[in-house]
């Protein structure tokens, strides 16, 4: 059974932002002859890992407002150069829109069943037209979306 992750995007102001930071990642990878590999280090790794890996995702709140996704294409379990033990979440390239859904502060990442995640924002609005993100968010809080 799949299970996706939610964490915390913290100093990032919204999702294009997120891509350009992300964007710059891969360029600086690139531009050393390294692999363009996409991933979030955490301190600890899913014990679920089986259920991550399944299709799972990771959803990114970004201003105590979930807005977008991306799949999990693997965990690496690896030492910091301190000896401390880490998890690489490595992450697809593709930033997929969801419907905003305020969510409250926590610190590291959670388990977010797939029953209580957020529909993307494609598949939510009538003849695929895209909102601002702000805009939708109002919008679903009125329940007109």
């Amino acid at each position: 059974m799949t299970v996706n992750l939610i964490k915390l995007c913290v100093g990032i102001d919204d999702v294009d932002h997120l891509v350009r930071a992300h964007r710059t990642r891969l360029e600086a990878a690139q531009a050393k002859g390294e692999p363009e590999i996409l991933q979030h280090v955490t301190r600890n790794t899913p014990r679920r890992s089986q259920e991550v890996l399944d299709g799972g995702s990771l959803y990114w709140v970004i201003r105590r407002v979930v807005m977008v996704r991306q799949r999990i294409l693997g965990l690496e379990s690896f030492k910091r150069e301190d000896g401390r033990p880490a998890c690489a979440i490595i992450l697809d390239h593709q930033h997929i829109r969801t419907e905003p859904r305020k969510f409250r502060a926590f610190q590291g990442w959670r388990y977010y069943p797939v029953d209580d995640t957020p529909r993307d924002l494609a598949e939510s609005l009538h003849g695929g037209a895209e909102l601002p993100p702000a805009m939708a968010a109002e919008l679903r809080d009125l329940g007109l979306i």
